[in-house]
């Protein structure tokens, strides 16, 4: 059942409404793979076919992490504890494969500071800094600075993306959910052009989805087991 009116802030129902707006561009606007066996090439993507992006997965424990919206730190600590377990347990890194899903409200972690910036993500998406906890203007799990991250009985932990990938961490991004959020925030300019703009701020090794669902599929299919990390 929706929740009135009066639950919701102004700034969250206006985005809403963009939300609705962009899905209804959805047909208007040239996805950078066609929902087909055959997807075209997207300069912006690690690999032309996202499909041929999963032959990386070789390992002997295999999981994928479903990201649909902001959780903290627990979509990139998980990945982490997996690692270490697995290595704990007989398992090194290199043999163990670990697949993260950026989708829906979570695809602000693909982006490189720039674009959090510009297009506002802390406020969109509900995303605090840990350090000033205000409203993030940069990614915070992009090349964290030592220390930034600790946890009780841990310590210091290395859970940025440019920490996990050098573990052979791989992420994956929804791009129907690039689509459809980079049109409710255009704000005016021209829907294909502000998405043109937030593909070239993806991360390094980031590799853009036909969808997140689609890969959760395709991680699966591959061996992978599954896990929410919303």
């Amino acid at each position: 059942m929706q929740r009135p009116p009066s639950e919701l802030n102004a700034p969250r129902r206006q985005f809403l409404g963009k939300i609705a707006a962009g899905a209804a561009a959805l047909t208007a606007l040239n996805l950078p793979f066609t929902l087909s066996a055959s997807p075209a090439t997207n300069p912006a993507s690690p690999s032309a076919d996202p499909d041929a992006w999963f032959s990386q997965l070789k390992g002997k424990h295999r999981m994928v992490l479903d990201v649909p919206r902001p959780n903290e730190l627990m979509p990139f600590a998980w990945p982490k504890v997996f690692l270490l377990t697995n290595a704990a347990t007989g398992t090194p890194e290199k043999e163990t494969n670990v697949v993260v899903v950026l989708r829906h409200e979570g695809i602000p972690y693909a982006f490189e500071d720039r674009i959090w910036s510009k297009y506002k993500f802390g406020e969109v998406f509900k995303i605090n800094d840990p350090k000033t906890k205000a409203p993030s203007t940069r990614n915070p799990f992009w090349k964290p600075a030592t220390g930034d991250f600790s946890i009780p009985g841990l310590g210091n932990v290395d859970i940025g993306i440019n920490q996990l990938q050098d573990s052979g961490v791989m992420f994956c991004v929804c791009d129907m959910a690039i689509t459809v959020y980079s049109a409710a925030l255009a704000a005016g300019a021209d829907p294909a052009d502000v998405k043109k703009d937030w593909l070239s701020g993806l991360l390094p090794g980031v590799q853009p989805m036909p969808s997140g669902v689609w890969a959760l599929g395709r991680a699966q299919e591959h061996g992978c087991n599954y896990i929410f990390a919303g």
